[in-house]
């Protein structure tokens, strides 16, 4: 069995029963949203790959804010497979820079690895899926639908976002709205702009049904 399939049965197991949002669909929606992404930009394979079928095996949201888990069970994964030291370090880098984390936390590692992975997580959080996905984990944490007294709440810090509960609509302004300008790669780009304006549309009709308008 190779490296690939090895690591696609880790993760299905370790996810499994988890919240539909960051499950194993996820994670093959981000894996080939990479392969995709890898058609153009020049990268090292085996990290993009491994680093997208691994970035979420321990989202530190479902752990209580630690973010130690994910790099460790993904580095004893590795090395249970017998990865190479160079690769394993940039996986598990990867995993420890890839999350949003309100916006304004600065990177610590750079790659164009990196960029893809990040690319291909947060294409699965726009658009179409990108609106399935904040509803569903909005249910999840019984977060409120839509509040019009409620304002997003924008430039939080990592802490800040961590800790904070609003409302599944504002998720988009907080959050959703703001990937589009925060792509690395040119493919990714693109692809945003045509889920960006989904999402702009979706909220249009929600706004105009809300208020009995359509």
């Amino acid at each position: 069995m190779n490296y690939i399939d090895q690591t696609i049965n880790f993760v299905k197991k370790e996810l499994e029963g988890a919240e539909t949002g960051h499950d194993w669909f996820h994670i093959q929606r981000v894996y080939n949203n990479a392969l995709n992404l890898l058609k153009t930009e020049e990268a090292n394979e085996q990290v993009v790959v491994l680093g997208a079928l691994l970035h979420d095996i321990a989202d530190s949201k479902f752990h209580n804010g630690n973010e130690t888990i994910g790099p460790k069970k993904a580095m004893e994964f590795m090395t249970s497979i017998d990865i190479i030291d160079e690769v394993k370090d940039h996986v598990v880098k990867i995993i420890e820079n890839i999350s949003f984390k309100g916006g304004n936390f600065n990177k610590t590692f750079h790659s164009k690895e990196l960029d893809i992975v990040q690319d291909a997580d947060r294409l699965d959080a726009i658009g179409a899926i990108g609106i399935a996905r904040t509803f569903n984990y909005g249910g999840y944490k019984n977060n409120g639908l839509y509040d019009p007294e409620i304002q997003p709440k924008l430039k939080m810090t990592k802490e800040e976002y961590k800790n904070h509960k609003g409302t599944t609509i504002n998720h988009f302004y907080e959050k959703l709205l703001l990937l589009k300008d925060l792509m690395n790669t040119e493919t990714g780009k693109k692809i945003a702009e045509n889920r960006h304006q989904y999402m702009e549309g979706f909220l249009e009709q929600f706004y105009n049904e809300w208020e009995g308008k359509a």
